[in-house]
């Protein structure tokens, strides 16, 4: 079974990405475990914000982990599939609304973009949980990815 580790700041506030968070939790729960791990939202200015978010982070933190960057690298849903099949525990970081800082972005071992889009931290949750689901439908030839 596959582990999931999120990490993000703050709370999911919009109801209907509540949802969608659960649909895909539910979703994956036969073939892995979601742990979805709410970090301490920062507060000040920007970067008092994203220095305080991007310490909680990194003290959260054990072992390697994929950082959700707009310069990270993209891949197809079949590369993604193929990135996470060998691994039991992948842990994913999601910024704050500021993202985060040149430590996180360094210590990442791998950084990933999900779009050349730009997303707020809320709805990129929902989205790598999609993305989630959708590699592992691939990885077990199951019919939801065409």
């Amino acid at each position: 079974m596959y582990r999931f580790k999120i990490y993000y700041p703050g709370k999911t506030k919009a109801k209907f990405i509540k949802e969608g968070i659960d649909h895909y939790i539910k979703l994956l729960s036969p073939f892995a475990k979601v742990e979805l791990i709410e970090l301490k939202e920062g507060h000040g200015d920007k970067e008092k914000v994203t220095e305080e978010e991007s310490k909680t982070i990194l003290n959260s933190l054990k072992g390697d982990f994929i950082l959700l960057h707009r310069d990270g690298k993209s891949l197809s849903s079949t590369e993604f599939a193929d990135f996470i099949k060998d691994k039991s525990l992948t842990q994913f970081v999601i910024g704050g609304v500021y993202g985060v800082n040149e430590a996180v972005f360094k210590a990442a071992s791998f950084r990933l973009s999900l779009s050349s889009l730009t997303f707020t931290h809320e709805i990129s949750r929902l989205l790598l949980l999609e993305q989630l689901y959708r590699a592992i439908t691939i990885i077990h030839g199951k019919s939801y990815h065409y």
